[in-house]
């Protein structure tokens, strides 16, 4: 794993822009043509994709209920109970991000905003080893307390039936519809409609890099969560900083892919050292030892700084998707940093806790868009729409103000809608 400095930080910086580009151009040939296709042909599409890329003849595109309720009675007792908790815990979290229609009556002249729940969305969720109930919670939740009146979720079909955690957790957060379709097919189908799925409004949840592609490309038919690229960690950290800790949670954000990075900026070269001991000795016994070291020789990297307010400052130029604060005021050090998807505070408060359970969102902004961007949320399942009501008296008061308006602006169309009002043209 590299080491940097204050000097050198900027490398860093390079290497991360570098690592998002990575990419096969020839897939967006591939997702183009599975598009076009689904749009044209509809269900027959989706049925020969799914025999030829999942080897599953589909004879329905939904799962029925008995299958539903059969892959729930799979999930153990344990699991389901630790599940339920979770999504009480991101309930109770969202719930607190819901926001109120408003209203300014002032008598001639009446405005608000209307705050309103899109009405369908669609929620991609990975089949394979990469079928993640926690996603289903964290991205079925916020819409289910938006108000949105229909999700579907889309996974891949598999001879022995889906992932039945998965299943649960659909049930836990309230949704009715699986379609058991996966892949750009899926993201086609939800995106334009076909005979049997109804398009949404907006397609949410992680994919492989066709279905990433896919929601990409019909972006703008529908709205999608985010442009999602690598994922990272960064973890600022003092001398007092348990190097054991450290390691752990760098090793559990590079388990996830080969190119995720880990990242520790501290001023103590004495934890930097310790820290890479660690990792050495906790890789021994962790089953995903080999993607963790591909990440960690590609992309781990330890900084050594002069100043946590320097830290502060790198990590605010990465804007990192988690960012950890191991540190002895972790609160105080919260108030020098501005650019993170998601900030874990003190040595208990490891980014797993807000993977599974905490409550607040795991879907964040990658790959430095946290210095524009945030988490998924209620407000990622509303639109906002305003309206304005003014008196024939109000708008005669404001109506030479908006005339000149239009007319330095050459619009004389926009100066007559208002001069047949105010100055006394039209019918009364």
């Amino acid at each position: 794993m590299k080491r940097y400095n204050s000097e050198n930080a900027d490398e860093l910086l390079s290497l991360l822009k570098k690592r998002a580009d990575s990419g096969n151009e020839n897939i967006n040939g591939i997702v183009a043509d599975v598009l076009q296709n689904v749009r044209e042909n509809g269900d027959s599409a989706l049925r020969e994709y799914s025999e030829r890329f999942d080897g599953v003849k589909l004879t329905e595109m939904y799962m029925s209920e008995e299958d539903k309720e059969a892959a729930c009675a799979k999930v153990p007792a344990e699991l389901k109970a630790a599940m339920e908790r979770a999504a009480k815990n991101i309930f109770a979290f969202h719930e607190k991000q819901k926001q109120q229609s408003w209203i300014d009556n002032r008598g001639d002249k009446i405005m608000g905003q209307r705050v309103l729940p899109l009405r369908r969305v669609g929620l991609y969720v990975p089949g394979g080893s990469a079928a993640y109930p926690s996603s289903v919670l964290m991205n079925a939740i916020p819409a289910k307390v938006a108000g949105v009146e229909s999700i579907v979720i889309a996974t891949p079909p598999k001879a022995e039936g889906i992932n039945p955690a998965v299943a649960y957790a659909a049930k836990l957060a309230g949704v009715a519809d699986i379609l058991i379709v996966g892949g750009a097919q899926a993201v086609a189908a939800l995106a334009y409609g076909t005979e049997s799925v109804e398009a949404v409004d907006k397609i949410v949840g992680p994919g492989n890099i066709f279905v990433a592609t896919a929601k990409r490309m019909v972006n703008g038919t529908v709205d999608i969560d985010m442009f999602a690229g690598p994922s990272e960690v960064l973890v600022i950290a003092d001398g007092l900083a348990d190097p054991t800790y450290v390691a752990a949670d760098f090793m559990s954000q590079a388990e996830h892919d080969p190119i995720a990075a880990s990242i520790l900026i501290t001023a103590s070269s004495e934890l930097a050292d310790k820290v890479d001991a660690e990792l050495e000795r906790q890789l021994a016994y962790l089953s995903r030892a080999e993607i963790i070291r591909q990440s960690l020789d590609s992309y781990g990297a330890i900084v050594v700084v002069e100043s946590l307010d320097e830290a502060a400052r790198l990590s605010d130029k990465i804007a990192p998707e988690h960012l950890e604060l191991m540190v002895e005021n972790p609160f105080e050090m919260l108030g020098k940093v501005r650019n993170a998807g998601s900030v874990f505070l003190g040595k208990y408060s490891p980014e797993p806790l807000g993977d599974y359970y905490a409550g607040p969102n795991h879907v964040l902004p990658t790959n430095g868009t946290a210095r524009f961007s945030s988490a998924l949320s209620v407000d990622s399942f509303v639109k906002k729409s305003s309206f304005l009501y003014y008196s024939k008296e109000a708008l005669r008061n404001a109506g030479d103000d908006i005339i000149r308006f239009a007319r330095a602006e050459g619009l004389t169309a926009h100066a007559n809608s208002i001069e047949v009002r105010v100055k006394g043209d039209g019918n009364e």
